[in-house]
């Protein structure tokens, strides 16, 4: 994007990482092919370039790998809480030694920008297990009564936007607790779980405690569906968690869902214009948007519209849009084809349906997937944009007069993911924050993360919580 300064090229070497040219499933400590011989090709988002081969777990792949996770689980789970925090900590720390191997390689695969995995991606992983193992051994204490039982196989499928994440978030929790795992990742973005299932066989964990298995859809469905699982966790859409809510309905299995979202971003008069103008980039722009917490709705008190909405285009025509391995790199490719036709659908339609469309000048690379940065003005409750969750880097711009007008048009969606306050009263961000249906709420701040601190959501969002102290009660018999 065009920029008062010129920046010399600062390419992250691609040397970092050896990606193989095909990977098989990971069932009971071996790598191995899918029973169909079925593979599928991962794609490198700004490049549309084949990373590699991946085999493609199918219901048969499904049960072996449950039935791999059952016979583990006698050993596992029997064993005391300081051993399998050993395990825990040994993961931790051959994630931060493999980190920055492990950063290039998300962004190869994901798209997202290598500041982006190597400054909060990489380190949140590992700060997760870390956690985790320090809970291992004091689950008596967790307030959850006394000896709290684990539940067993836990089948866990996890979305593209955050891959290495969003498996620290499920499988940290769950091997602390004496669970084990079939985690299933997206098939746009297996390479990160294939390569944490290489620092499972590292760190010496026992065989079958952890399997991966990359496929589509249909694995999903069959793990979900399988009746030795005893653990739900999903991360996706709102779709998909609804369908896995019927299926699981009627079963003794235990659900977490973590769904979508429709951030609100509210910003009052007394707001620090330059940190809120950052926090509003932060909340839409990080990842390209493809965040279910992001704060893709930007609420802004009627009196000081127009200054923010100035300084916010001021500021969105220093981001620099390209190669996602560059260090100067702020947005980055947009995951797959499928999810960018969306987004420009959902953009286009924000158009017909009378919004003003404003993205700052810029010139989009010749292959991959991407998409400028959008904002969106004149926009009422009753637009598209403002209710459905577009997954990409458009922002949508409303007004509001009143504290009472800014949470009820905040909480005029069917999501309650998150949100964010920007006031320098402590007494308004207090007030206001109570009265939010959301289940993280940020103060002059947004998208920060913390192990130790619960995150989840409430109506469309889904429910259950991961982090923290509360993200032990999901795998726990209580």
């Amino acid at each position: 994007m065009a920029s008062v300064f010129e920046y010399a090229p600062a390419p992250e070497s691609r040397s970092a990482v050896d990606i193989a040219p095909a990977y098989g499933l990971f069932v009971d400590g071996e790598f191995t092919d899918a029973a169909d011989g079925k593979v599928f090709k991962t794609v490198a988002p700004a490049t549309e370039e084949v990373l590699s081969e991946v085999a493609q777990a199918g219901e048969a792949d499904v049960d072996r790998a449950v039935r791999a996770a059952r016979k583990a689980f006698t050993g596992w789970s029997a064993l005391p809480g300081t051993e399998r925090a050993k395990y825990l900590f040994r993961i931790a720390r051959i994630i931060q030694e493999r980190s920055r191997e492990l950063a290039v390689l998300e962004t190869l695969d994901n798209g997202k920008p290598i500041r982006e995995t190597r400054d909060s991606d990489l380190p949140l992983v590992a700060a997760h297990f870390f956690y985790y193992a320090g809970w291992a051994d004091k689950l008596d204490h967790a307030g959850f009564g006394a000896n709290p039982r684990p539940l067993g196989v836990a089948g866990q499928v996890i979305p593209w936007n955050f891959p290495l994440l969003m498996l620290a978030w499920k499988i940290a929790p769950a091997l602390a607790t004496g669970n084990t795992v079939v985690l299933k990742p997206a098939e746009t973005t297996p390479l990160s779980a294939l390569f944490f299932a290489d620092i499972c066989r590292q760190a010496g964990l026992p065989r079958g405690v952890v399997n991966i298995l990359p496929g589509y859809g249909d694995a999903g469905a069959a793990l979900v569906a399988h009746p030795d699982v005893d653990k739900v966790a999903f991360t996706g859409s709102t779709a998909v968690g609804k369908e896995i809510a019927r299926t699981v309905a009627g079963t003794a299995k235990k659900l977490t869902l973590e769904l979508g979202g429709k951030g609100a971003n509210i910003v009052f008069d007394d707001a620090p214009l330059d940190q809120a103008v950052e926090g509003v980039v932060s909340g839409i722009f990080f990842n390209q948007g493809q965040v279910c917490c992001a704060g893709s709705r930007l609420l802004v008190q009627e009196s000081i519209h127009d200054e923010l909405l100035d300084a916010l285009k001021r500021r969105l025509t220093t981001l620099r849009l390209g190669d996602p391995l560059d260090k100067n790199t702020d947005i980055g490719a947009i995951n797959s084809a499928e999810q960018l036709a969306r987004i420009t659908a959902l953009a286009d339609r924000g158009e017909a349906e009378g919004a003003e469309r404003w993205s700052p000048e810029c010139e989009l690379p010749s292959s991959g997937y991407w998409f400028a940065p959008t904002l969106f003005t004149n926009v009422t409750q009753a637009h598209t944009i403002a209710r459905d969750e577009i997954f990409g880097p458009v922002l949508s711009v409303l007004t509001f007069r009143t504290p009472d007008e800014a949470v009820a048009k905040a909480n005029n969606t069917p999501y309650g993911l998150s949100a964010g306050i920007w006031t320098e009263k402590g007494s308004r961000m207090l007030a206001v924050a109570n009265r939010l249906r959301a289940g993280v709420v940020w103060s002059n701040t947004f998208n920060k993360f913390d192990p130790a601190s619960p995150f989840g959501g409430y109506k469309e969002s889904g429910f259950g919580r991961e982090g923290g102290r509360h993200g032990l009660e999901a795998y726990l018999d209580v």
